[in-house]
């Protein structure tokens, strides 16, 4: 076969991170990207991006198999991308030991230096009296994008949960919407909205056509949506931290754990539901990756149907739920 005649080889996947942030009141942060973006057009993701060795450090060579792990590296990212495109700082106070508090002035002018690449992330941080809040960063699954997508990531999902009793993002209180202090994006270069809503009014969101979500993110809300129910009236603090206990116990499970776990979504053999929807098995971990002794989930599918706006109707469901029993192992 000719050069021209031969298969072109996947794009090598860039590492990311991503975080779930959990509001005082359990709701979930997320970004509605513009439409012009050449990654998720139009979606609503979790705060994150690539990582940057000028801000983050380094991450293993490309060969490397370490490099689709957790690492400082990963985190860093996490941190700096949240605070660039909500304007929240994960980040402790270097002399009081709660979370930093930088004035509107400050923190608005240092995200734009951030993302210029003006100062490390670390630097600007420091100079602020504060320190990167990297421990507190829970691993939550690792997704890589299916070879034939052209442009690619290896992405470290976190979840992060904010104080139940903090100033540093405002006045969140018992509403149903809770949005952070303005501005509540990064001014439009790739957000233009960021708000806090119960994961499941999100998913119904999805549901409904109204947002359009990717795979990763309906199922991490699928998953903790069992957990954090916010939308009960006058739901007292104590029960906050009692839906918070029990998802964390959660996210320490898993087989394989939720932290080690990862996920590069592929077709089923051609598989299609009964609506004609995509059936996306998550066992294989991608990159030959299980070699390595990685694996993905097994135990749930994702279903959806693909169209030029981007994914609709996705739907979390076990595998036995969609395959029956004795037919889980294609």
């Amino acid at each position: 076969m000719s050069d021209k005649k031969a298969a072109k080889a996947p794009s090598i996947p860039r590492p990311s991170s991503s975080v779930l942030l959990i509001s005082p009141t359990n709701q979930v942060l997320l970004l509605h990207r513009v439409r012009t973006s050449s990654s998720f057009p139009s979606a609503h993701v979790f705060p994150g991006g690539n990582v940057s060795e000028f801000h983050d450090g380094r991450v293993p060579d490309i060969e490397d198999p370490k490099r689709h792990v957790d690492n400082d590296a990963y985190r860093l990212a996490a941190i700096r991308e949240t605070f660039e495109e909500s304007g929240i700082l994960l980040a402790y106070n270097n002399g009081f030991g709660r979370l930093l508090e930088v004035e509107d002035s400050k923190r608005e002018a240092g995200r734009k230096a951030v993302h210029k690449g003006e100062v490390p992330f670390p630097k600007w941080l420091a100079r602020q009296g504060g320190r990167p809040d990297v421990d507190n960063l829970i691993p939550f699954t690792r997704w890589i994008t299916p070879p034939n997508v052209p442009k690619r990531f290896t992405t470290q999902m976190y979840v992060y949960f904010l104080p139940t009793t903090t100033s540093s993002v405002g006045n969140i209180g018992s509403a149903k919407e809770a949005v952070i202090p303005d501005p509540t994006h990064d001014g439009g270069l790739e957000h233009t909205a960021a708000r806090f809503l119960p994961p499941q009014t999100w998913l119904d969101m999805a549901k409904s056509g109204e947002i359009i979500m990717f795979p990763p993110q309906v199922f991490l809300l699928t998953m903790i949506s069992q957990f954090l129910t916010p939308s009960t009236p006058n739901i007292l603090t104590d029960a906050f931290e009692q839906q918070r206990k029990q998802l964390r116990q959660f996210l320490k499970g898993g087989d394989p754990s939720w932290a080690d776990a990862c996920i590069s979504p592929i077709g089923t053999n051609g598989a299609q539901y009964g609506d004609k929807r995509v059936i996306l098995s998550l066992e294989d971990p991608g990159l030959d990756l299980k070699k390595h002794g990685r694996r993905g989930v097994s135990d749930y599918v994702v279903m959806v149907a693909f169209s030029k706006e981007g994914p609709r109707q996705v739907e979390i469901r076990t595998r036995k739920e969609v395959f029956g029993e004795g037919r889980e192992k294609l």
